[in-house]
């Protein structure tokens, strides 16, 4: 079957040092960081669709919705999602997860953002999804 191309994919999130309270997180086009999280481009959207939230049918691939920071500026969650896998044309390998810096409004805020970005604010931090191998 290979790297579960039909099967929703588990992303596992523990980030440290956040402002408490929600931070939109997503997964951008690219897994470049050369100029930062700029590089990382926009929402994944392989089917240029607009904004909204994980459970909405149009949505971005890359809209994973809000993690929240408790007052330890911690924030841990498990998202499971039919949109992002680890093989085929919405792979994972190679792009780059992004923490912002606000709520993401999940399309429905009203702002001109809303549609494209969820109005989420600055990149704090990003990471390039990548393999390592199990010894």
């Amino acid at each position: 079957m290979g790297f579960g191309l039909q099967r929703p994919t588990t992303v596992k999130v523990s980030i440290t040092g956040l402002t408490p309270g929600p931070h939109g997180f997503h997964l951008h086009e690219y897994g470049d960081t050369t100029n930062g999280c700029i590089s990382t481009g926009a929402h994944f959207n392989p089917k240029n669709l607009t904004h909204g939230a994980p459970e909405d049918e149009i949505r971005h691939a890359g809209d994973l919705g809000n993690i929240i920071a408790n007052d330890d500026g911690i924030a841990e969650a498990t998202i499971v999602d039919s949109q992002i896998h680890l093989g085929g044309p919405n792979a994972v390998i190679g792009r780059a997860f992004v923490v912002h810096e606000l709520e993401d409004d999940l399309g429905k805020g009203g702002h001109e953002l809303s549609l494209t970005t969820g109005n989420a604010g600055g990149r704090l931090a990003c990471g390039v999804v990548g393999l390592t191998p199990i010894a």
